[in-house]
C-alpha cells in the first residue's frame, strides 16, 4: 500500500493503457453479457454481433432506468437483466426511489469486492488512512449507503464505528470517548449537529476531527460551502461518495489537491459523455454532458449505455498533482432535477451555489418550493437566516439573494428569509426541492 495512493499499478497507468485494458475486459464483458443477459439479447436481437469494439458501444441504444424496473416487474426481484444465477446473489440493496420505483440491486462475491475495491480507492484518494477511526452516519438499511460505503471505509484500511443516523447527541459523545478522526455522512448532517453543540455550549473544533467525508447530496463542488464547513468543524472537507448503487456505489473523490472528483472506476466501468442530442462527446478540459455508464465488469446486473442523468463537466486529464492519471470532473446537475423559469433551464445546484456563497446572510439552508407543474415564472425560495444576522436586515438579506440567485442560476428568484434553524435537518438525503401540487 502507498503512502499517497492505494492502488498504484492500476491509478498510475497512462490514457493508453487504461483504454487497452478496458478493450480487453470489454470484449471478455460483452460475450458475458450475450450468452447470459434475456434483456440485453432481446434488446440487441438485431444488433448482436459477436465482437464489438468500445468505439462500436455507439451504435447500441441506451440503457434507461425505467427499463430496469420493467425488467424487474417482468422477473421479479433481479430482473430479466440478471446475468448469473440466483444462487450467486450474496447481498441484495435497494436504491432510494427518489425518481421512482426503488430497484432491487443484486451483487455477487465478485461484485462485492470490486465495489469495494473501487470505494476503497476513493475514500483513500480522499484522505482516509489506515489508523483513522471514522464513525459512520449513514443509515444501516436497504440502502447501499449504509453497509457497502462501510466496507468501503474499510477497505481503505480505516477502522470502522458503524453508528448509523440517528441518537445525535450519542454521537457527539461517542466521537470524544472513541477519539474518532473522521466522519462519513451527508453535508446536511452537519448542521444538525452543530445545533446541539452551540445548545451545549460546545464549538464544533472540540471533537478534533480531521476529515469530514460526505456524499449523498449536492453543493460539495461549491467552494465556499466547503471552505465554510472547514471553518467551522476544523476538519478537511471531501466530497468522498459521488456514485449510484446500481453502478458501482462509489466511482468518485475528491483528493486534497482539487475541488474537482476523480474518475476511480476506469478500470470496471466505461463512460462517455453525452450532449443535448444524444452524440458521444470526447472526454477532454471543458466538455459538459450526461454521464453514461457501461460495466466492464460485472457479474449480477450489468449495465450497457446506462443513462445516468447526471450532468458533469470535464474539469482535467493526464496526470494530476497527486500522481494519479484518472481524469477529473464536476458535477453540475440532473436532467431530472432540472425545472424551467420562463426558458431557462434551473439546476437546484446552481441556486445552491449561490445561497451558500453568502454565509454572511445565510446558514446555507433552502428549499425551492415548485408550485403546480410548471413552468414557473420565477424559482420561489425559502432561505434560513445566517445565526448572526440581525432580524432588521433581512429584508435587504433577502434582496441580496435574489440577486445571487440571478447571477447563478440565470432566472428571477423571491425569497423568504427564515429564522435560523427552523428547515428541518437530517441524518440522511435532503431533498432541496419542495413540490406542491395543489
Amino acid at each position: 500500500m502507498s503512502n499517497a495512493i492505494l492502488h498504484p499499478e492500476f491509478e498510475t497507468l497512462p490514457a493508453a493503457d487504461v483504454l487497452k485494458l478496458q478493450s480487453e475486459l470489454w470484449e471478455k464483458q460483452w460475450q458475458y453479457v450475450r450468452q447470459t443477459s434475456t434483456l440485453y439479447r432481446d434488446k440487441y436481437a438485431t444488433q448482436f454481433p459477436e465482437h464489438l469494439t468500445l468505439e462500436g458501444l455507439q451504435d447500441l441504444p441506451f440503457t434507461e432506468k425505467d427499463d430496469l424496473r420493467l425488467s424487474q416487474e417482468r422477473s421479479y426481484p433481479f430482473g430479466d437483466y440478471i446475468a448469473c444465477a440466483p444462487e450467486k446473489v450474496v447481498r441484495l440493496h435497494m436504491t432510494s426511489g427518489t425518481t421512482g420505483r426503488p430497484l432491487q440491486l443484486a451483487n455477487s462475491q465478485k461484485d462485492v469486492e470490486w465495489i469495494a475495491r473501487i470505494g476503497g480507492r476513493a475514500f483513500f484518494a480522499a484522505g482516509l488512512r489506515p489508523g483513522d477511526r471514522v464513525v459512520h452516519c449513514l443509515n444501516y438499511c436497504m440502502w447501499t449507503g449504509g453497509l457497502t460505503d462501510h466496507m468501503n471505509l474499510e477497505a481503505a484500511g480505516a477502522c470502522v464505528v458503524p453508528y448509523g443516523v440517528g441518537g445525535a447527541e450519542k454521537l457527539l459523545e461517542t466521537i470524544e470517548q472513541l477519539g474518532v478522526t473522521a466522519i462519513s455522512c451527508t453535508p446536511s448532517y452537519p448542521a444538525l449537529l452543530e445545533k446541539l453543540l452551540r445548545e451545549q455550549g460546545k464549538d464544533p473544533r472540540d471533537l478534533n476531527l480531521r476529515l469530514g467525508l460526505f456524499g449523498g447530496e449536492a453543493g460539495l463542488d461549491n467552494l465556499e460551502f466547503r471552505q465554510n464547513l472547514e471553518s467551522k468543524w476544523g476538519f478537511s472537507v471531501r466530497n468522498a461518495n459521488y456514485g449510484m448503487s446500481e453502478i458501482m456505489s462509489i466511482f468518485g473523490s475528491q483528493t486534497e489537491h482539487t475541488n474537482d472528483l476523480h474518475f476511480h472506476a476506469g478500470d470496471a466501468v466505461f463512460v462517455e459523455i453525452l450532449d443535448s442530442n444524444g452524440n458521444v462527446l470526447p472526454i477532454r478540459e471543458g466538455t459538459t454532458g450526461e454521464l453514461v455508464c457501461t460495466h466492464l465488469r460485472k457479474e449480477c446486473q450489468p449495465l450497457i449505455r446506462y443513462r445516468t442523468r447526471d450532468v458533469i463537466t470535464v474539469t482535467g486529464t493526464g496526470k494530476a498533482d497527486c500522481g494519479r492519471t484518472s481524469w477529473r470532473f464536476r458535477v453540475t446537475g440532473r436532467t431530472d432535477d432540472m425545472f424551467n423559469v420562463r426558458g431557462i433551464n434551473v439546476f437546484p445546484s446552481a441556486v445552491q451555489k449561490a445561497v451558500m456563497g453568502r454565509p454572511d446572510i445565510s446558514s446555507g439552508q433552502f428549499r425551492i418550493v415548485l408550485r403546480g407543474a410548471g413552468p414557473w415564472d420565477r424559482i420561489e425560495l425559502k432561505v434560513e437566516a445566517a445565526h448572526s444576522l440581525p432580524a432588521g436586515e433581512w429584508e435587504n438579506a433577502a434582496r441580496t439573494l435574489e440577486a445571487e440567485v440571478r447571477l447563478h442560476a440565470g432566472a428571477t428568484a423571491v425569497v423568504t428569509l427564515l429564522p435560523p434553524d427552523s428547515l428541518p435537518r437530517t441524518a440522511g438525503k435532503t431533498s432541496l426541492i419542495e413540490r406542491i401540487t395543489a
